[in-house]
Parts: structure tokens; sequence; C-alpha cells
């Protein structure tokens, strides 16, 4: 039955108002809004809301209640194939067997320390285990909803942690709103020192911090944080889902850290690991109650081949709930003002994106886990439920239908998606392309596709890029030049052209890119080189896994100039509102002479790449019948340029037909310069 033009869709095909050319898909978008549905209604009958369902952490593992009128901890465990579990740790002396948990009918063991008993034994800070008798045997196992896990310095081994400290940390700062654009600084805390270590929470909040917020970002994304067994990964094979990576400090040091940032006025984004879960066995959920399908699929569709990761099974009540409740935590608990999720990509799809993306047939029809996008509908409810201002972002390379529209209309619910192709096109530019055959008309294409109505996090370059392997755009555009001319007083061709095009990469992506603007942790003063966490292959060195903020620091380089640039860069946003506007509009496009120019709210942005011409009176159009002031200037001399174009020049507004306005302006553009002009109010 089709439905009247003006009328809302409510069968979860909304999104053919923004796509006309989904019409044809009508169907499965209805079945995909349909499961969703589904799914939620029957949560909503078993559990009374999902809000209630979100609550796991609070009934499973170790909390404090009543037992008959007696208070005390409960300790609980979802382990439906175990034969038997006994808790034990610090408080019965390692005994296996003296403490043995009631299994209900449901697969949920428990066990209650009644405070009578156990009040000065099972203590804050103590260390525990659960011992699970199963199929495979015996074995001491980290309970799944763990709150903190420490790591045995000898073995390396991490043990699971009672956490239940005298005092609640007392919150002092309210959580900011955002006025702009989203600004976000994607940072790691263990690298953020300069020292070859790894650095703390307190160490990030007293040193890096007022770095993040006096070079204008609103945002910081932390990864790492919920506990992993290897740090070489970077964070991304996650252990222990509710606890925080010990590594860095304890859970008032992360509390401290967010508080210290809302003072700041940044908002603070986990990146968040649900996409799968590291194999190990002794200290994660990898076989927890002796089967391969307790929390994951069993067998090959279980494992990711390319990851050497588990995969969980969506479809599972218990599995949802502990994600669910693992989204509520992050929120609630350390205030995290939203989540970024991390492999949505492979969640989506059977194939984990490992395909060519030809049609929407790929995104509607063929090889979906309609369990994993129905989990990643309720998680966006959920986070959006919590907290009405979270942001939500999406790791998504494949393109998803709808993936940043809202659910009423069928789409998924996240806030924003990463405009993933920007920083692969970029690479493929400074890796194959002299910068002298850049074609602008296809950078221009590239930097605007993108699906219509969905926001998108521009970036030129993230944690990925600058893997081992692979490495900075600095380091791309000035290599090993780098060590030895980046003094202010040394003149270098390859320095010179490195630092102009470091600048104008990174003005026109964020222009051009998106309604939001991402940048790892020391990329916005042109860090060197690459980032190499700590493993047997480099003979376990954090050379390359720290932050050399001495470069940035010092005067007498050229560091500092990129910074000021970066900060200019993003005072863009909070003056003219440029990451919120939908207005963009090309303006000219030169391929012979290397001009680009475009419109992107009020501002005019005019790009010169020629890597040697410089125009004199180059006319072109403007929007506005009214002069134009330089607002930013890649070569100003403050922002370590030649200085050219004299600050705060003025382009008088000319009553001269060009590129089809019947206003223009001249200006003098400079070889690999930009220049962004506001109107001149009358």
């Amino acid at each position: 039955m089709s439905q009247s033009p003006n009328q809302p869709r409510t069968d979860g095909t909304g999104l053919i108002d923004v796509d006309p050319w989904l019409e044809p898909y009508a169907d499965a978008l209805r079945r995909r809004f349909n499961k969703y549905q589904t799914t939620l209604a029957d949560i909503e009958a078993a559990e009374a809301s999902l809000a209630e369902f979100s609550r796991g952490h609070e009934f499973f593992g170790f909390n404090r209640g009543e037992h008959q009128g007696e208070p005390g901890v409960f300790y609980r465990e979802w382990a439906p194939g175990a034969n038997a579990l006994f808790l034990t740790g610090d408080f019965n002396g390692w005994d296996r067997a003296s403490h043995p948990l009631t299994r209900s009918e449901h697969g949920v063991w428990s066990l209650f320390l009644p405070d009578s008993e156990y009040a000065n034994r099972f203590v804050h800070e103590g260390l525990v285990k659960t011992h699970v008798h199963s199929q495979r045997g015996t074995a001491d196992r980290i309970p799944a909803y763990i709150r903190r896990s420490v790591q045995d310095p000898q073995d390396a081994s991490f043990t699971g942690q009672y956490w239940n400290p005298p005092a609640a940390y007392k919150w002092q700062s309210e959580t900011p709103t955002l006025s702009a654009g989203l600004r976000i600084y994607e940072a790691h805390v263990g690298m953020a020192s300069e020292e070859e270590r790894v650095a703390t929470f307190d160490e990030f909040t007293a040193d890096v911090l007022p770095r993040i917020a006096r070079g204008g970002y609103n945002a910081v994304q932390l990864m790492a944080i919920q506990e992993h067994p290897y740090y070489g990964s970077f964070g991304y094979h996650v252990g222990n889902f509710f606890a925080v990576s010990s590594r860095f400090g304890t859970p008032d040091a992360l509390k401290k850290l967010i508080d210290t940032a809302h003072g700041l006025g940044l908002v603070v984004l986990l990146d968040v690991i649900h996409s799968h879960c590291v194999k190990n066995v002794l200290d994660s959920l990898n076989m927890f109650d002796g089967t391969d399908h307790q929390y994951f699929h069993s067998g090959g569709r279980g494992e990711h081949p390319e990851w050497d990761s588990l995969l969980f099974d969506y479809s599972k009540w218990e599995v949802l709930r502990f994600l669910l409740s693992n989204v509520r935590f992050w929120l609630e608990e350390y205030r995290f003002d939203g989540l970024r999720f991390d492999g949505v990509t492979s969640m989506m799809y059977l194939h984990h994106g490992n395909k060519a993306f030809g049609s929407y047939d790929d995104y509607l029809i063929h090889d979906l886990d309609e369990d994993a996008i129905v989990y990643l509908q309720l998680a966006n409810q959920l986070a959006h439920e919590i907290n009405p201002h979270a942001i939500t972002i999406a790791e998504d390379v494949s393109g998803m239908v709808g993936l940043a529209r809202p659910l009423d209309e069928g789409g998924l619910g996240f806030d924003y998606r990463l405009a993933m192709g920007l920083p692969d096109y970029w690479i493929k530019l400074l890796k194959h392309s002299r910068d002298e055959d850049w074609q602008l008309g296809e950078l221009y294409h590239t930097l605007t596709n993108r699906r219509a109505g969905e926001k998108h996090i521009a970036y030129a370059e993230s944690h990925d890029q600058a893997l081992v392997g692979d490495k900075t755009i600095a380091f791309w555009l000035m290599d090993s030049a780098m060590y030895w001319h980046m003094d202010r007083a040394n003149q270098n061709p390859v320095i010179d052209r490195g630092i102009a095009l470091h600048k104008m990469i990174r003005l026109i992506t964020f222009a051009l890119g998106g309604e939001g603007y991402l940048n790892f942790i020391g990329n916005e003063f042109g860090h060197p080189e690459w980032v190499d966490f700590p493993r047997e292959g480099n003979a376990n060195s954090y050379k390359y896994c720290r932050r050399q903020w001495s470069l940035v620091d010092r005067d007498n380089l050229r560091y500092s100039s990129l910074a000021d640039f970066d900060a200019a860069m993003l005072a863009l946003d909070d003056a003219f509102g440029i990451l919120s506007s939908s207005l963009t509009e090309q303006l000219n496009i030169d391929e012979a002479q290397k001009v680009l120019i475009f419109r992107r709210g009020p501002l005019v942005f005019v790009f010169n790449f020629h890597p040697t011409a410089s125009y004199e009176h180059y006319r072109f159009g403007v929007p506005d019948a009214t002069d134009y002031r330089v607002v930013l200037n890649t070569d100003a001399e403050s922002l370590g340029g030649f200085g050219a174009v004299p600050p705060d020049q003025v382009y008088p507004k000319q009553v001269q037909i060009a590129h089809s306005r019947s206003q223009s302006v001249q200006a003098y553009l400079p070889a690999r310069t930009a220049q962004v002009l506001a109107p001149v109010e009358q």
C-alpha cells in the first residue's frame, strides 16, 4: 500500500524520502526496521524496558545488596554450559572449593557474601577469580562483568580486582554544551608522554588536556580504555569490557580526567569495542563456560580471520544484555559524552567488509548480519535515552545505507559516520602522484562525495594512517628532512613544500570533508615518523609509542607554526559555524593553473596548489556583493609562511562578471597557499 507524499512513513522506509533511489528496496528497509522493532518489543515484554534490560552490570558481577535483611555482596555470573563455579581470591586464601555458586534454571550462578562474615575479608582492591568446572576441565577465570583487572608484572597474567572504594568520586564539573561543530582530538593515554614508557591518566589530565583545549578542540576521543591483555593491540583486542585499563591508573583517575576535561569545555568520547573480543581464554570471555558458543558464534563464523579474534553472537539474549549494559555503564559510571563504535563494517556483514560494494543489494540484501545491525540500532536508542546529548559515531568503510539517520526513518541511529575514504585518498595522492599532477576536480569530488543527510567526521589522518608500515602525512611530505631541517633558520625546499601542503591538506579537508573534524594526537603539529607499540619484533621498544611534545614546545622549530595554524583553522568554526553549515558551493576549478575556489557557509576558500606559479591579480566571482577580508592565510608569517599577503588584507568588490557571478574580486595567490575570505559587513 502506497503512502501519501506528505504522510510520514512509519514502516522504516523514511530513508526513501532522503534517497529516492532506495524505492526498489522498500521491502528490505521494512524487514530491517521490523526486526529491530520486534527485538525491542521482546525486550520490553520480558524486561519492562530497554533501560531496565541494560542494567546487567547492576545484577551480574559484584554488587552490594541485601539477602534476607543482611547486607553484603552478591556475585552472579551467566555460564549456562558450566558444571560448577567457585569464587576464589585473597578473601579465602585462593581456596577453589570453599565458595561454590548456586545455579538457576537459566544458567545464572550466584553467591552471597554477608557483611557479618566477610566485611573485613572481601574488601576493596582484593584479588578475585572464578574457578570454573566445565567439559574442558577446570580453570581460573576473570568474572565477565569485572570492573577492574590488574596485571602481574612477573608473568603478565591478569587477575580480577574487587573495586568498591570507601568514598565515591565527587564530580566537580558540569558536562559542557557544544555551541559549534564537533572537533575531535583522538588520543591514546599510554603513548601521550614523551618518555619511553606507558603514560598515566593523571599525566594526561595535567599535561595533555590543556593542550587540547588551547588548540581549539571541543572533544577528546580516548582509545584503549577497555582493558586489553596485549598493549600492542592499540586497545582493540579487549578482554574485560567493563574494566578500565589498569596500565593507565585507577577508575577514579579516569573519572578525574573526564571531570577535568568537562571543566575545560571538552566533551569526552569513548572508543568502544563491541565488534569482536580477544581470543585469550584465561583473562577474557573465550570458553568461559567451557563452550565456544556462550558469547560468540560457534566454529568458523565465530572467528575473524584478519583480526585473530572472536565474533559476538548478537542474536543471544545475554550477549545483547552484556553489550547494551556496557553502553549504559560507560555513559553513566564514567560520564562519557558519547561513543565511537569501532569495526562497524565488520559487524554488519557476514563477509566483514571484504568485498567491493557495487549496489544497494550489498547493503540491504546480501550477506548481512541482521542481528548485529539490530544490536547497533538498540545501542543507539539506548545511548540517546540515557543522554539525549550523547554523540555516537560509526567506523564504517562500506557506506551502509542510513547508518547515520534516525531510527524512526529506518536508519541505524548514529549521529555521525567517519569519512574513512578521505585519509586513504590523501595517502594515495602522496604515495603515487606528484602534487603538480593532482586533479582538483577529482579532489573536490572526493571531499564532498558522501551520503546526503548523514553527518560525517572528516579527517586527513587518524591513528590508522600512522601505524607501523605507514607514516604520518608530515613524514610522507618531508621524510628524513624533518630530522635535520625543521629549524626556523634553516630554509629547505623539501620542508617548505611539506609545511605548505600539510596546512593546505588539513584546511581543505576541514572545509569540505564533513560536519565534524578529527585529528590524531600530535599530528596537528606534524608529528614525524609512525606509531609502533612495543612488541617482540621491535625488542619491546617504546621509541615510536610516545609523543614528542618538545618538538612543538621549542620556539626555534617550525612544528609550533603548524600547531598555531591548526588552532587558527579550528577557530573558523567558532567564528563562522563552518562545520554546521550545509551550504557548500564550488565557485571555480582551474586545472591548468591549479586553483580551486569554493564556499562553505559564509566563507570563500581560495587554494592555489600550483608548486611554482603565483598569480598577482587572479579574478574570481564571489557570492556576496561586498568586499572580502582575509581571515586565514596559510602563508601568514605568524603561521610559518612567507607573508606575501598582508595580514587582514581586504579585496574590494568589483562589479565585473566572473564565474557566473555579477560581482568579483581580484587577489594575489602565491604558489602552494590558501586564503579564507569573509564578507565584510557593509
